[in-house]
């Protein structure tokens, strides 16, 4: 068992906000606790974020502390931003000293940034300094990483070039649920459990946790050639969102849902994904070795894009523009590739290489190596 000067080792994770900040945090956690039963974890977050649900859903305490959301453009609000930052990294300040913390993992997001600033020792210097260990998501780095980064014990990446200097690629942690799947041997609990046709090639469709638009219009409007073609989906067109089907008899079902609790099962039922390319996406998705067509959030810095690139170089994807997935490209582009085998069992196997299933084994010794003194 690891110790500290005060017993088991004490873990602060700081990743709220997003699904993309919360399942990396969560992964290692787990991971932590396979190194070590008696870790301690504490998970920092705040009340607007999805971690209020699901931290507390996989069995980690939650601690919450005030948003310090940063504007991106000249406002009102960047008048307010220093009181607010204060305030959130004074209560930051007492979680780490009320858990007595050893370490700090920061995954990026409004959560990250007061934790970051908490670990210093405080302009009286009467605190001591709390190591943090950085992990960046992205293919650009955020502005809290960046701020984290300077200070940081380790700093840890998902690809090689983020914007971060000193950085060691690990890749994405990603639950054990994901890396361990066995797509082939799940496959028909997985059909029978949606509804879909046991032996119909199958399209997974979905644009994160809200949905997307595009993604919902596009492949729905193709539901009559995809039926002609044999092929079935699996659409999670998100809680806000609704899809009109037009009638295809005769062919799969094409079984549209608000959203998917059992991804797990969901991977195991398709032979191919659309998908947009946030972080955790294609971490997950390369993982389970499914091969992928990628479309790109149109928006931020072009970071979703740079997320896709290295499983698409590899083989495992493609890359369409938002702008161009159209109805017409789901019959030109996607079922097509749906209909040819050999094409799919290369891509799924160039997906699998190019993921990295241990990253959170990974991640989690290094945290425990900083807390125990060995940043090396």
């Amino acid at each position: 068992m690891a110790e500290s000067r005060h017993g088991p080792v004490s873990v602060v994770l700081a990743g709220g906000g997003t699904a993309g900040h919360i399942e990396p945090a969560m992964a290692v956690a787990d991971a932590l606790r396979d190194i070590d039963p008696d870790v301690r974890i504490t998970a920092l977050g705040t009340e607007r974020g999805l971690e209020t649900t699901l931290i507390p859903e996989r069995g980690y305490p939650l601690e919450l502390i005030p948003p310090v959301p940063l504007p991106r453009k000249p406002s009102r609000q960047m008048l307010a931003l220093p009181a607010r930052v204060r305030q959130s990294v004074k209560q930051t300040r007492a979680i780490l000293d009320q858990v007595e913390a050893d370490v700090i993992v920061g995954f990026g997001g409004y959560v990250s940034l007061p934790a970051y600033l908490a670990a210093g020792p405080g302009l009286l210097r009467r605190r001591r300094r709390i190591p943090i260990v950085v992990h960046e998501a992205n293919a650009s780095a955020g502005l809290a990483n960046k701020v984290g980064a300077r200070r940081a014990a380790r700093v840890l990446t998902a690809f090689p070039e983020s914007g971060l200097r000193g950085g060691t690629q690990v890749g994405i942690p990603v639950r054990a649920a994901i890396t361990t799947l066995d797509r082939a041997a799940l496959r028909d609990h997985a059909r029978d459990s949606f509804g879909l046709d046991p032996q119909a090639k199958t399209l997974l469709v979905f644009g994160g946790s809200q949905g997307a638009r595009t993604l919902n219009d596009a492949v729905s409007g193709a539901a009559p050639e995809l039926a002609a073609a044999g092929i079935g989906v699996l659409h999670a067109h998100g809680p806000k969102n609704t899809i009109e089907i037009p009638a295809s008899p005769g062919g799969p079902p094409y079984v549209a849902l608000p959203y998917l609790s059992r991804m797990d099962l969901a991977y195991a039922a398709a032979d191919a994904v659309v998908c947009r390319s946030g972080a955790m996406t294609v971490a997950e998705v390369s993982a389970v070795g499914l091969p992928a067509v990628y479309v790109p959030l149109p928006h931020g810095n072009g970071e979703q894009e740079l997320n896709a690139r290295p499983v698409v170089a590899a083989g495992g994807g493609i890359i369409i523009a938002d702008r161009d997935l159209t109805r017409d490209r789901v019959v030109d582009t996607i079922i097509p590739l749906l209909e040819d085998t050999a094409r799919l069992q290369r891509m799924s196997a160039e997906a699998a290489g190019a993921g990295h299933r241990s990253a959170a084994t990974e991640v989690a010794r290094i945290v425990m190596d900083v807390a125990r003194g060995d940043a090396a």
